[in-house]
């Protein structure tokens, strides 16, 4: 069909409308072509889609119910579906309904040092693309202006659209698995510091925390990308498969990086701990030697410390100089004793 009449039955591109507050964040009709007509309204869907030789492509950022339930009318979603998109807090998964997919992946950014994580549910079928973003999660205007800048890719359809948004997913994982490597650097001159610093490994355990709950997201989309390699002909065209299976070996790349990333952490916690040990040791051995110093001359003292009247050499007046003399020679024998034994 000529481009022109696919376009002479569409209606007037607008604006999407204010009222929905910001949740919807775009709302862009494609020729079959992969060439952009403009942006639309929710409610101008089901008259583009009259033509057959198009396809549409939503963003929403935590809509309402309202919102999610004209999405499913204009689109046929399933009831489940919505229900899952409109509550967030689910799992990674894949779902199929009916000759569409839903699926569930959860996305991360650093905020102030720490992961924040959210969660997109997508939409996908033969003629639309749907996200829908909770919480912390960057845009992706960037995935589908890159789209529109490959119009040959774009007319695969949704499904191009699909890959584009989880390979942007899994590209912004990575950066957070090198940034704390990078902090972990800077930490290690408070690892190996002869003092105990409680914050670093406080630190190191919440860094250890985020990447175990990073890891429990990353997993289950490998899962997911490997279902999109292999199944669902009917929405992944052949074409497709090798950037699927790109995607898949970039996710794997990021579980091998989180995992080193755990096994420095942990291991930096044990070291940063024996060392505290070793210290506390040293500091002990210490204290041990200064006792048994200390001991000798108590032990002596003591002696001439009771009411005897017959203690040897009591009456001596060399007595107390010979006892001190005595003293002193027993604290410097045990001194060097210790000093060789490298307790000082």
């Amino acid at each position: 069909m000529p481009a022109m009449a696919s376009v002479s039955i569409l209606p007037e591109p607008v604006a999407p409308p204010v009222s929905n507050g910001g949740m919807v964040v775009n709302c862009v009709a494609y020729r079959n072509d992969g060439c952009r007509i403009g942006d639309i309204t929710i409610d101008a869907i089901s008259d583009v889609l009259k033509d057959p030789d198009t396809f549409v492509w939503v963003g929403l950022h935590e809509p309402d119910e309202p919102l999610l339930l004209k999405l499913q009318e204009e689109f046929n979603l399933h009831d489940l579906a919505i229900e899952d998109a409109q509550l967030a807090h689910q799992r990674t998964k894949i779902e199929t309904y009916g000759d569409s997919l839903f699926i569930v992946a959860q996305t991360a950014q650093l905020v102030g040092g720490n992961i924040a994580f959210g969660e997109t549910q997508i939409f996908v079928g033969q003629r639309y693309f749907v996200t829908v973003r909770h919480g912390a999660s960057l845009s992706y205007a960037p995935a589908r202006r890159t789209c529109e800048q490959t119009p040959e890719l774009l007319a695969m359809g949704p499904s191009y659209a699909l890959y584009s948004v989880l390979d942007f997913i899994v590209d912004n994982f990575l950066p957070i698995v090198r940034d704390f490597r990078q902090e972990l650097h800077e930490l290690e001159n408070d690892i190996f510091a002869e003092t105990y610093n409680r914050q670093t490994i406080r630190r190191l355990y919440d860094m250890q925390r985020e990447l175990m709950t990073l890891r429990l997201a990353v997993v289950p989309l490998q899962d997911i990308v490997a279902q999109l390699v292999r199944l669902h002909p009917h929405l992944i065209r052949d074409e497709l498969r090798a950037y699927f299976r790109d995607i898949y070996d970039h996710v794997f790349r990021v579980n091998e990086s989180i995992n080193a990333m755990r096994e420095m952490l942990g291991a930096a916690i044990s070291v940063n701990l024996a060392l505290v040990t070793f210290g506390q040791n040293e500091v002990m051995k210490k204290l041990a030697g200064w006792a048994a110093m200390l001991a000798a001359p108590t032990l002596i003292t003591s002696w001439y410390g009771m009411n005897f009247a017959h203690m040897p050499e009591l009456n001596q007046p060399w007595a107390y100089p010979a006892i001190t003399c005595l003293v002193a020679c027993v604290v410097g024998i045990i001194f060097m004793a210790l000093k060789r034994n490298k307790w000082f």
